[in-house]
């Protein structure tokens, strides 16, 4: 893969650069990310900071997570597209929510582990083999 990558919402107002490849990445099946995702489980990459950038006109949201911390969402203002999250307190890494637009290797976002899998969908399958958590790894 070639970085960098870039990304952007359905508008195209909000983009993104990235510079490096995810951490990690994994499908959360949380009830909240069902909401979110309006499916069975949302997709999350979870980024350095440093090596991404944002542009574009963002608006945010917050909310209490089960865990007590705060989770920030980032979202375009105009088509509602949420860009990426973060914990406040720890501003080293940014959960990525949009797949680049031009990806030449679209297995750099397959989820590499299946979090809070007790609050699962039952008529979902995990892929065999896969890693998974009952609830958030620590």
């Amino acid at each position: 893969m070639k970085f960098p990558i870039n990304g952007s919402c359905q508008c195209g107002q909000a983009t993104y650069t990235l510079y490096e490849a995810p951490k990690v990445v994994f499908a959360c099946h949380c009830t909240e990310c069902q909401k979110l995702s309006t499916s069975p489980f949302s997709v999350t990459a979870v980024i350095d900071a440093k090596k991404i950038e944002f542009s574009g006109k963002l608006s945010h949201w917050s909310r209490q997570a089960d865990s007590g911390n705060q989770n920030h969402a980032v979202f375009c203002p105009q088509c509602g597209n949420r860009i990426y999250h973060f914990n406040p307190d720890d501003r080293s890494t940014v959960k990525l929510k949009l797949k680049p637009v031009d990806l030449s290797d679209a297995n750099m976002f397959e989820p590499t582990a299946h979090v809070w899998v007790s609050e699962k969908v039952s008529w979902y399958q995990i892929p065999e083999g896969a890693t998974v958590f009952d609830k958030q790894p620590r």
